[in-house]
């Protein structure tokens, strides 16, 4: 069983790679037909949403979905497992992602994450905040959602840690939904935590025939009041978070 979970890893990684590359290429050739940055933008972030549906069936993800998906343009704010969260997230939605900077250099992946309007950041720069949250605003003031993950780095606690209130104040000013998303995985082994790199945890996770995940929607929270947004985007999502577990343990 461990060579055919090697193998089939292998596999997907080969596939995943393909699909990459592919898309890359179909970015390349659309940016020459639209000029305008808006446009490419909104390209981008289409294709990245049809890559990632292309993916979640070569990978073997069997997502359970909670709630009602958001058509609203807002910040969707979720805990944070795995670089795998985004692609789960955003399978059906449409949203520029805020990243750690380091994504930027993975060969491959970061020039396709650059050019479908992910937006990187290094969060122990005080600059580099100031310039994303701006960059955040832009975006916003543009008509198109956020999606972050405001707890800053991946764990595997019950529940969330605590939240960066950037993105909250932001919201708090402009008026725009918060828009809470719990996510997790049966298998905790399947977060990316410590000093894990892509290709040995991607080759360990995806060794499985399937990889169980549940994400919940929640419900949207409008608010001029900044700890207001922080305290009940946790609550919601902490709550999902412990009922999941439970859940996936009475089934075991």
């Amino acid at each position: 069983m461990a060579v055919f979970g090697g193998l089939l890893a292998i596999g997907r990684l080969f596939l995943f790679i393909l699909v990459a590359v592919f898309f890359f290429c179909l970015l390349l050739v659309i940016s020459l037909f639209y000029k305008g940055k808006e446009k490419k933008l909104e390209r981008g972030i289409l294709l990245r949403r049809f890559a990632i549906r292309i993916l979640h069936p070569i990978l073997g993800s069997k997502i359970t979905v909670y709630g009602k998906e958001p058509i609203d343009t807002g910040l969707i704010v979720s805990n944070h497992r795995s670089y795998f969260d985004a692609m789960v997230i955003l399978k059906n939605l449409l949203a520029s992602p805020v990243g750690k900077k380091e994504v930027a250099s993975w060969p491959l992946i970061g020039s396709v994450t650059k050019t479908t309007g992910v937006i990187f950041v290094n969060r122990e720069e005080k600059s580099s905040r100031t310039q994303t949250l701006k960059e955040v605003r832009v975006v916003l003031e543009n008509g198109f959602s956020i999606f972050i993950a405001p707890e800053g780095t991946t764990h595997i606690n019950p529940t969330t840690i605590n939240f960066r209130p950037g993105t909250f104040v932001l919201a708090a000013e402009m008026g725009i939904p918060v828009m809470p998303v719990a996510i997790d995985y049966k298998n905790l082994d399947d977060a990316w935590i410590g000093n894990d790199t892509f290709i040995p945890h991607f080759l360990k996770c995806f060794s499985k025939w399937r990889t169980e995940i549940k994400v919940s929607y929640l419900d949207p929270i409008v608010s001029d009041n900044v700890e207001e947004l922080i305290s009940l985007s946790k609550n919601q999502i902490d709550q999902e978070l412990l009922r999941f577990r439970k859940d996936w343990n009475s089934i075991d």
